[in-house]
Protein backbone atom coordinates (compact mmCIF):
# COMPACT_ATOMS: atom_id res chain seq x y z
CA UNK A 1 0.00 0.00 0.00
CA UNK A 2 1.20 3.54 -0.97
CA UNK A 3 2.33 6.23 1.75
CA UNK A 4 1.06 9.26 2.01
CA UNK A 5 3.94 10.53 0.60
CA UNK A 6 2.94 9.03 -2.72
CA UNK A 7 0.15 10.92 -2.50
CA UNK A 8 0.44 13.20 -5.63
CA UNK A 9 2.37 10.38 -7.62
CA UNK A 10 -0.92 8.24 -7.15
CA UNK A 11 -3.08 10.77 -8.45
CA UNK A 12 -0.81 11.82 -11.13
CA UNK A 13 -1.18 8.34 -12.59
CA UNK A 14 -4.88 8.55 -11.60
CA UNK A 15 -5.03 11.67 -13.79
CA UNK A 16 -3.25 10.43 -16.32
CA UNK A 17 -5.47 7.29 -16.98
CA UNK A 18 -8.08 9.26 -17.19
CA UNK A 19 -6.91 11.73 -19.75
CA UNK A 20 -5.99 9.29 -21.97
CA UNK A 21 -8.79 7.10 -21.54
CA UNK A 22 -11.11 9.93 -22.40
CA UNK A 23 -9.04 10.60 -25.57
CA UNK A 24 -9.27 7.12 -26.46
CA UNK A 25 -13.07 7.25 -25.92
CA UNK A 26 -13.28 9.83 -28.15
CA UNK A 27 -11.55 8.44 -31.09
CA UNK A 28 -13.89 5.17 -30.14
CA UNK A 29 -16.64 6.77 -30.27
CA UNK A 30 -16.30 9.15 -33.56
CA UNK A 31 -15.34 5.93 -35.27
CA UNK A 32 -19.01 4.74 -33.91
CA UNK A 33 -20.43 8.12 -34.81
CA UNK A 34 -21.66 8.42 -31.63
CA UNK A 35 -21.69 11.91 -29.81
CA UNK A 36 -20.21 13.06 -26.40
CA UNK A 37 -17.32 11.43 -26.45
CA UNK A 38 -15.13 14.17 -24.98
CA UNK A 39 -18.05 16.08 -23.00
CA UNK A 40 -16.59 17.69 -19.29
CA UNK A 41 -19.40 15.00 -17.97
CA UNK A 42 -17.44 11.98 -19.67
CA UNK A 43 -14.17 13.30 -18.40
CA UNK A 44 -15.44 14.01 -15.17
CA UNK A 45 -17.08 10.32 -15.34
CA UNK A 46 -14.17 8.98 -16.26
CA UNK A 47 -12.10 10.66 -13.82
CA UNK A 48 -14.44 9.36 -10.96
CA UNK A 49 -13.97 6.06 -12.32
CA UNK A 50 -10.91 5.37 -12.21
CA UNK A 51 -10.48 6.64 -8.57
CA UNK A 52 -12.79 4.09 -7.50
CA UNK A 53 -10.91 1.49 -9.00
CA UNK A 54 -8.06 2.67 -8.03
CA UNK A 55 -9.08 2.57 -4.34
CA UNK A 56 -10.89 -0.55 -4.32
CA UNK A 57 -8.17 -2.05 -5.99
CA UNK A 58 -5.39 -0.58 -3.41
CA UNK A 59 -7.58 -2.20 -0.94
CA UNK A 60 -6.99 -5.65 -2.83
CA UNK A 61 -3.57 -4.97 -2.89
CA UNK A 62 -3.42 -4.34 1.07
CA UNK A 63 -5.79 -7.21 1.61
CA UNK A 64 -3.68 -9.74 -0.21
CA UNK A 65 -0.82 -8.36 1.38
CA UNK A 66 -1.68 -9.83 4.26
CA UNK A 67 -3.49 -12.89 3.39
CA UNK A 68 -1.53 -14.13 0.47
CA UNK A 69 2.00 -12.23 0.18
CA UNK A 70 4.37 -12.44 -2.61
CA UNK A 71 6.43 -14.65 -0.30
CA UNK A 72 3.93 -17.55 -1.07
CA UNK A 73 4.36 -17.18 -4.41
CA UNK A 74 4.81 -14.89 -6.45
CA UNK A 75 2.51 -16.08 -9.86
CA UNK A 76 -0.01 -17.23 -7.51
CA UNK A 77 -0.03 -14.01 -6.04
CA UNK A 78 -0.25 -11.52 -9.32
CA UNK A 79 -2.75 -14.01 -10.94
CA UNK A 80 -5.26 -13.67 -7.49
CA UNK A 81 -5.17 -10.35 -8.12
CA UNK A 82 -5.27 -9.69 -11.61
CA UNK A 83 -8.62 -12.31 -11.63
CA UNK A 84 -10.37 -10.08 -9.09
CA UNK A 85 -9.49 -6.86 -11.09
CA UNK A 86 -10.88 -8.54 -14.18
CA UNK A 87 -14.13 -9.23 -12.49
CA UNK A 88 -14.12 -6.65 -10.79
CA UNK A 89 -14.03 -3.89 -13.42
CA UNK A 90 -16.61 -6.24 -15.43
CA UNK A 91 -19.10 -5.81 -13.07
CA UNK A 92 -18.09 -1.93 -12.98
CA UNK A 93 -18.15 -1.64 -15.89
CA UNK A 94 -21.36 -3.28 -16.52
CA UNK A 95 -22.53 -0.61 -13.96
CA UNK A 96 -21.41 2.26 -16.23
CA UNK A 97 -22.49 1.14 -19.19
CA UNK A 98 -25.88 0.80 -18.06
CA UNK A 99 -25.71 4.20 -17.02
CA UNK A 100 -24.13 5.59 -19.95
CA UNK A 101 -26.94 3.58 -21.75
CA UNK A 102 -29.99 7.15 -20.81
CA UNK A 103 -27.62 8.98 -22.89
CA UNK A 104 -27.73 6.96 -26.08
CA UNK A 105 -31.26 7.19 -28.36
CA UNK A 106 -30.30 3.47 -29.72
CA UNK A 107 -29.51 0.52 -27.77
CA UNK A 108 -25.69 0.05 -27.76
CA UNK A 109 -23.76 -2.02 -30.46
CA UNK A 110 -21.65 -5.48 -29.96
CA UNK A 111 -18.85 -3.66 -30.76
CA UNK A 112 -19.09 -0.77 -28.56
CA UNK A 113 -19.91 -3.01 -25.67
CA UNK A 114 -16.80 -5.11 -26.31
CA UNK A 115 -14.39 -2.42 -27.17
CA UNK A 116 -15.51 -1.03 -23.44
CA UNK A 117 -15.59 -4.02 -21.67
CA UNK A 118 -12.06 -4.65 -23.20
CA UNK A 119 -11.36 -0.93 -22.20
CA UNK A 120 -12.13 -1.46 -18.48
CA UNK A 121 -10.11 -4.84 -18.33
CA UNK A 122 -6.83 -3.54 -19.76
CA UNK A 123 -6.84 -0.45 -17.05
CA UNK A 124 -7.56 -3.27 -14.77
CA UNK A 125 -4.17 -4.21 -15.62
CA UNK A 126 -2.39 -1.30 -15.89
CA UNK A 127 -3.60 -0.38 -12.27
CA UNK A 128 -2.54 -3.67 -11.00
CA UNK A 129 0.73 -3.28 -12.50
CA UNK A 130 1.62 -0.51 -11.04
CA UNK A 131 1.53 -2.38 -7.37
CA UNK A 132 3.21 -4.95 -8.89
CA UNK A 133 5.79 -2.27 -9.69
CA UNK A 134 5.73 -0.70 -6.66
CA UNK A 135 6.61 -4.50 -4.54
CA UNK A 136 9.21 -5.38 -7.03
CA UNK A 137 10.70 -1.85 -6.81
CA UNK A 138 11.00 -1.87 -2.71
CA UNK A 139 12.02 -5.30 -3.13
CA UNK A 140 14.83 -4.31 -5.24
CA UNK A 141 15.62 -0.95 -3.15
CA UNK A 142 15.75 -3.23 -0.14
CA UNK A 143 17.80 -5.77 -0.98
CA UNK A 144 20.56 -3.05 -2.26
CA UNK A 145 19.83 -1.50 1.31
CA UNK A 146 20.45 -5.46 3.07
CA UNK A 147 22.99 -5.79 1.29
CA UNK A 148 24.60 -2.75 1.86
CA UNK A 149 24.14 -2.53 5.55
CA UNK A 150 25.97 -6.28 5.84
CA UNK A 151 28.74 -5.01 3.67
CA UNK A 152 29.12 -1.87 6.19
CA UNK A 153 28.75 -4.72 9.25
CA UNK A 154 31.17 -6.90 8.11
CA UNK A 155 33.50 -4.35 7.66
CA UNK A 156 32.91 -2.76 10.86
CA UNK A 157 34.04 -6.16 12.36
CA UNK A 158 36.46 -6.30 10.05
CA UNK A 159 38.20 -2.91 11.51
CA UNK A 160 36.73 -3.61 15.45
CA UNK A 161 39.08 -6.83 14.79
CA UNK A 162 41.96 -4.59 13.12
CA UNK A 163 41.88 -2.16 16.00
CA UNK A 164 41.82 -5.26 18.88
CA UNK A 165 44.79 -6.71 16.84
CA UNK A 166 46.52 -4.00 19.09
CA UNK A 167 46.12 -6.04 22.62
CA UNK A 168 48.16 -9.65 22.05
CA UNK A 169 50.93 -8.70 20.03
CA UNK A 170 51.77 -5.31 20.28
CA UNK A 171 51.09 -5.98 24.23
CA UNK A 172 53.74 -8.40 23.95
CA UNK A 173 56.26 -6.53 22.37
CA UNK A 174 55.58 -3.71 24.52
CA UNK A 175 56.15 -5.67 27.92
CA UNK A 176 58.85 -6.90 26.53
CA UNK A 177 60.60 -3.81 26.07
CA UNK A 178 59.09 -2.80 29.20
CA UNK A 179 60.91 -5.29 31.13
CA UNK A 180 63.98 -4.28 29.58
CA UNK A 181 64.04 -0.61 31.05
CA UNK A 182 62.69 -1.79 33.71
CA UNK A 183 66.50 -3.16 35.02
CA UNK A 184 68.43 -0.44 32.27
CA UNK A 185 66.66 3.26 32.83
CA UNK A 186 63.42 3.31 35.24
CA UNK A 187 62.52 6.52 35.17
CA UNK A 188 62.07 6.14 30.92
CA UNK A 189 60.41 2.88 31.78
CA UNK A 190 57.92 4.92 33.83
CA UNK A 191 57.57 6.98 30.71
CA UNK A 192 57.25 4.02 28.52
CA UNK A 193 54.47 2.67 31.01
CA UNK A 194 52.60 5.80 30.92
CA UNK A 195 52.69 6.39 27.15
CA UNK A 196 51.13 3.03 26.95
CA UNK A 197 48.73 3.25 29.61
CA UNK A 198 47.55 6.29 27.15
CA UNK A 199 47.50 4.30 23.91
CA UNK A 200 44.96 1.51 25.43
CA UNK A 201 42.96 4.59 27.23
CA UNK A 202 42.49 6.14 23.74
CA UNK A 203 41.41 2.73 21.92
CA UNK A 204 38.88 2.02 25.22
CA UNK A 205 37.27 5.89 25.04
CA UNK A 206 36.83 5.55 21.06
CA UNK A 207 36.11 1.94 20.03
CA UNK A 208 32.06 2.78 19.79
CA UNK A 209 32.96 5.93 17.88
CA UNK A 210 33.51 6.06 14.22
CA UNK A 211 35.27 9.42 13.76
CA UNK A 212 37.34 11.82 16.02
CA UNK A 213 39.05 14.79 15.75
CA UNK A 214 41.89 15.40 13.98
CA UNK A 215 43.90 16.36 17.15
CA UNK A 216 42.93 13.77 18.93
CA UNK A 217 43.99 11.61 17.14
CA UNK A 218 47.57 13.38 16.91
CA UNK A 219 47.68 13.28 20.50
CA UNK A 220 47.28 9.50 20.41
CA UNK A 221 49.51 8.70 18.05
CA UNK A 222 52.34 11.08 19.46
CA UNK A 223 52.43 8.46 22.71
CA UNK A 224 52.13 5.38 20.51
CA UNK A 225 55.21 7.09 18.49
CA UNK A 226 56.86 7.51 21.87
CA UNK A 227 56.54 3.74 22.20
CA UNK A 228 57.96 2.79 18.96
CA UNK A 229 60.78 4.88 19.58
CA UNK A 230 61.81 3.43 22.92
CA UNK A 231 61.22 0.05 21.54
CA UNK A 232 63.27 0.23 17.73
CA UNK A 233 65.50 3.43 18.99
CA UNK A 234 67.65 5.22 16.29
CA UNK A 235 66.47 2.77 13.52
CA UNK A 236 62.79 4.74 13.24
CA UNK A 237 62.35 8.29 12.79
CA UNK A 238 58.82 9.65 12.93
CA UNK A 239 58.07 13.36 12.10
CA UNK A 240 54.32 14.54 12.27
CA UNK A 241 53.60 18.02 10.41
CA UNK A 242 50.09 18.87 10.39
CA UNK A 243 48.26 22.25 9.73
CA UNK A 244 46.80 23.36 12.73
CA UNK A 245 43.88 23.99 10.66
CA UNK A 246 42.94 20.98 9.59
CA UNK A 247 42.59 19.73 12.96
CA UNK A 248 38.66 19.83 13.63
CA UNK A 249 38.56 17.56 10.59
CA UNK A 250 37.77 13.74 11.83
CA UNK A 251 39.32 10.50 10.82
CA UNK A 252 38.43 7.25 11.73
CA UNK A 253 40.15 6.19 15.40
CA UNK A 254 43.27 4.37 15.02
CA UNK A 255 43.88 5.25 11.19
CA UNK A 256 47.55 6.77 11.86
CA UNK A 257 48.12 3.36 14.45
CA UNK A 258 47.17 1.28 11.60
CA UNK A 259 49.31 2.85 8.64
CA UNK A 260 52.14 2.95 11.45
CA UNK A 261 52.14 -0.26 12.69
CA UNK A 262 51.83 -1.57 8.84
CA UNK A 263 55.35 0.29 8.39
CA UNK A 264 57.07 -1.05 10.84
CA UNK A 265 56.08 -4.55 10.29
CA UNK A 266 56.75 -4.24 6.21
CA UNK A 267 59.89 -3.02 6.14
CA UNK A 268 63.88 -3.84 7.50
CA UNK A 269 65.38 -1.16 9.51
CA UNK A 270 68.63 -0.42 11.23
CA UNK A 271 70.79 2.55 12.41
CA UNK A 272 72.40 2.56 9.03
CA UNK A 273 68.53 2.60 7.08
CA UNK A 274 66.31 3.75 9.73
CA UNK A 275 62.98 3.57 8.81
CA UNK A 276 61.74 7.12 7.81
CA UNK A 277 58.12 7.99 8.42
CA UNK A 278 56.96 11.56 8.07
CA UNK A 279 52.82 12.38 9.13
CA UNK A 280 51.73 15.53 7.44
CA UNK A 281 48.48 17.73 6.19
CA UNK A 282 47.86 18.72 2.24
CA UNK A 283 44.57 20.36 1.71
CA UNK A 284 41.77 18.18 3.52
CA UNK A 285 43.73 15.27 3.40
CA UNK A 286 46.38 13.65 5.76
CA UNK A 287 49.65 12.06 4.46
CA UNK A 288 51.28 8.98 5.91
CA UNK A 289 54.93 8.52 3.79
CA UNK A 290 57.30 6.02 4.29
CA UNK A 291 60.75 5.01 3.01
CA UNK A 292 60.69 1.84 1.62
CA UNK A 293 63.10 -1.26 2.22
CA UNK A 294 60.78 -4.50 2.16
CA UNK A 295 61.10 -7.45 4.46
CA UNK A 296 61.61 -10.27 2.74
CA UNK A 297 59.32 -12.38 4.63
CA UNK A 298 56.94 -10.87 7.15
CA UNK A 299 55.17 -12.74 10.18
CA UNK A 300 51.58 -12.43 11.77
CA UNK A 301 50.68 -10.34 8.76
CA UNK A 302 47.04 -11.18 6.93
CA UNK A 303 47.53 -8.58 4.68
CA UNK A 304 44.09 -7.23 5.07
CA UNK A 305 44.74 -4.41 7.02
CA UNK A 306 44.88 -1.56 4.05
CA UNK A 307 41.94 -2.78 2.62
CA UNK A 308 40.02 -3.02 5.22
CA UNK A 309 40.57 0.37 6.10
CA UNK A 310 39.69 1.40 2.60
CA UNK A 311 36.57 -0.52 3.09
CA UNK A 312 35.45 1.35 5.83
CA UNK A 313 36.40 4.67 4.54
CA UNK A 314 34.07 4.04 1.31
CA UNK A 315 31.51 3.86 3.47
CA UNK A 316 32.18 7.50 4.59
CA UNK A 317 33.15 9.43 2.08
CA UNK A 318 32.93 9.14 -1.76
CA UNK A 319 37.02 10.39 -1.51
CA UNK A 320 38.92 6.88 -1.51
CA UNK A 321 41.85 6.66 0.16
CA UNK A 322 44.81 6.54 -2.33
CA UNK A 323 47.83 4.14 -1.72
CA UNK A 324 50.94 4.85 -3.87
CA UNK A 325 54.37 3.14 -3.81
CA UNK A 326 57.63 3.72 -5.98
CA UNK A 327 60.94 2.51 -5.92
CA UNK A 328 62.04 4.32 -2.40
CA UNK A 329 58.67 5.21 -0.83
CA UNK A 330 55.28 3.87 0.04
CA UNK A 331 52.05 6.66 0.73
CA UNK A 332 48.92 6.37 1.75
CA UNK A 333 46.46 9.90 1.59
CA UNK A 334 43.74 9.93 4.03
CA UNK A 335 40.82 11.53 3.23
CA UNK A 336 39.99 14.40 6.37
CA UNK A 337 36.06 14.23 7.03
CA UNK A 338 33.83 17.03 8.31
CA UNK A 339 32.78 15.53 11.71
CA UNK A 340 29.62 17.37 11.59
CA UNK A 341 28.12 15.86 8.29
CA UNK A 342 24.68 13.97 8.75
CA UNK A 343 26.48 10.74 6.91
CA UNK A 344 29.21 11.48 9.81
CA UNK A 345 27.13 10.02 12.54
CA UNK A 346 27.97 7.61 14.80
CA UNK A 347 28.78 4.49 12.52
CA UNK A 348 27.07 1.45 14.42
CA UNK A 349 23.68 4.39 14.93
CA UNK A 350 23.80 4.54 10.76
CA UNK A 351 23.88 0.98 10.16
Amino acid sequence: MFKRKYFWLEYGIILTFATVGSIVRYFVWDFLELKGGLTLEAVLISYISIVIAWEVFRGVNSYLNKTLPFEKGIARRIGVQLTIGVLFMSLFGTIILSYAAQFFDEPMGRMFNTTAYATYIILSFLINSVFFAKFFFDQWKNGILKTEQLEKEKTQVQFDNLKNQLNPHFLFNSMSSLNSLIYDNQELASDFLQNLSKVYRYVLQNEERTLVPISSELDFIRHFIFLLETRFQNTIHIRVEVDPQVCDLGIVPVTLQVLLENAVKHNQMDEDHPLQIRIYSQLDKLMVVNSLLPKKSVESSNKKGLNNLKSLYAFLTETPIAIRSTEDHFSVEIPLLRIQDRVLLDYKNVS
